[in-house]
């Protein structure tokens, strides 16, 4: 049965300061290039059907750097769209909007709600089921969240229970017509 890898893209000043990344544009940090660096010799390993990525700069950098150049282009693993809320962190929001938690709970006003994002995560594991071998995916944190939800047949908003650090290895699969979590949120050498 085939797998699922998810990469998070590698660090980014937005990552590192929490602020909501969705359209803009960010290139790697300095360790965020470093971090991707160190994921080619742990995927060097692995052999791969496919290889997908999020057309934002910053995982198809970390594409790249981890050993995968040509990485297709998907637009479904795009980051969550934030709308009003891009580039403000969780303190800015909530001062915006007093009692806001999450994107698993609440609304981004101008943005995507939780099952637009779950429609494109719904199409990412089914053509990663549909292709004969493992699939490795460079996406982001809380779309890559919603994607393994969306694997293991839970509702997205359990990916609100999954940490998704930047530029880990994350790997699913299916056996016996269950969905399982082989690895979770496992670390980079390079991550400071």
């Amino acid at each position: 049965m085939p797998r699922l890898f998810i990469i998070r893209h590698g660090e980014t000043a937005w990552s590192l300061s929490g602020q909501h990344t969705s359209r803009t544009d960010l290139p790697l940090t300095e360790n965020g290039r470093l971090m991707a660096v160190a994921l080619a010799s742990r995927m060097a390993k692995f052999a791969f059907a496919q290889v997908l990525s999020s057309p934002r700069l910053r995982a198809r950098e970390t594409a790249m750097l981890a050993g995968f150049p040509n990485a297709e282009p998907c637009d479904d693993l795009r980051e969550f769209d934030y709308g009003e809320f891009e580039g403000l962190t969780k303190a800015d929001i909530r001062a915006r909007v007093p009692g806001w938690n999450s994107v698993f709970t609440d609304t981004c006003p101008g943005g995507e709600t939780l099952d637009q994002v779950s429609t494109r995560a719904k199409r990412v594991a089914a053509r990663v089921r549909a292709t004969a071998g493992d699939t490795l995916v460079f996406s982001h944190g809380h779309m890559g969240r919603i994607l393994a939800a969306t694997w293991l047949g839970l509702p997205a908003t359990f990916g609100r229970q999954l940490v998704l650090d930047t530029a880990t290895l994350n790997i699913l699969g299916d056996e016996d017509e269950r969905a399982y979590i082989q690895a979770w949120n496992c670390g980079n050498e390079s991550k400071s």
